[in-house]
C-alpha cells in the first residue's frame, strides 16, 4: 500500500507524498500554472526543485522508498548533496512530525531483524544502532526486549548449526573457533564458553577435559 502524507508550507500550499513522488496544492501551485506560457515554462516545471527545502523533501522522499532511515542516516545524505542544515532541519522535522522518520520504530526493527536474522546479540545491536545515529535512550528500549533467556537461546542455535563443520577438530580448536564466532555476534566471553561448553559435552566431550581450555576467571 502506498503511504500519503500532507503537510503545508510557508506558502500556505498543501504537500501531498506518495512513494517518491509529492504534489503541490494551493496558492504556489495556482501561480505556477497561470505563469504558464508555452514550451519553456514547461521545461521549467519539468526541471529541478527550485527551493533547498524543496530539493531536501525529494531526496528523503526517494532515500525512503522501501527503506526505512534514520533522521541522522537523511541528514548526513542532505549535507553530501549540500543541502544547507537550516532547510535540512525543517524538513527533517516535518517528517518527523507526520510520522515518515521514526528512530524508535527503525530501532525496534532493527534489533527485531538483526536477531533473529543473524543470530546478532545485545552488545552489537548496540553498535550497529550507535552507527545509524539512533538516540542511546531508544537504543535501550529496543535491545532491552531481547532477555538474557533468549539471547542465550540463539547463541545455543548458532552453535548447534556450526558443530558438525568443527568434527574432526582438536578439542581446544573446536572450543576456541565455536566460542569465536558467538564473540563476533557480540556475544559475551563467559555465556559463549558456557554454551559452547555444554554443546560439546552433549556431543560427549569430556567436561573436565574442556575445562582446561578455558581461560581463567
Amino acid at each position: 500500500m502506498t503511504r500519503r502524507t500532507e503537510w503545508p508550507d510557508s506558502e500556505g500550499d498543501t504537500w501531498s507524498a506518495a512513494g517518491d513522488t509529492e504534489t503541490r496544492h494551493g496558492r504556489g501551485a495556482l501561480r505556477g500554472r497561470e505563469d504558464s506560457g508555452g514550451p519553456s515554462s514547461s521545461r521549467a516545471e519539468a526541471g529541478p526543485p527550485r527551493t533547498p527545502e524543496e530539493q531536501a523533501r525529494a531526496i528523503c522522499l526517494r532515500l525512503l522508498t522501501g527503506t526505512p532511515r534514520t533522521r541522522k542516516q537523511l541528514a548526513d545524505a542532505l549535507r553530501r548533496r549540500g543541502i544547507p542544515d537550516e532547510a535540512a532541519q525543517e524538513v527533517l522535522s516535518r517528517f518527523e512530525d507526520v510520522g515518515l522518520i521514526d528512530d524508535a520504530a527503525f530501532a525496534d526493527a532493527w534489533v527485531e531483524s538483526r536477531h533473529h536474522g543473524r543470530g546478532l546479540a545485545r552488545r552489537a545491536l548496540v553498535r550497529e544502532l550507535r552507527t545509524k545515529g539512533v538516540d542511546s535512550a531508544l537504543i535501550d528500549v529496543a535491545v532491552g526486549r531481547l532477555d538474557s533467556e533468549q539471547e542465550e537461546s540463539t547463541a545455543r542455535e548458532l552453535v548447534d548449526r556450526k558443530l558438525r563443520a568443527t568434527r574432526g577438530l582438536d578439542r581446544e580448536k573446536r572450543l576456541r573457533r565455536l566460542a569465536g564466532m558467538l564473540a563476533r555476534k557480540g556475544y559475551a566471553e563467559g555465556l559463549a564458553l558456557r554454551v559452547v561448553k555444554q554443546a560439546l559435552e552433549e556431543e560427549g566431550e569430556d567436561p573436565e577435559l574442556l575445562d582446561q581450555h578455558l581461560p581463567d576467571d
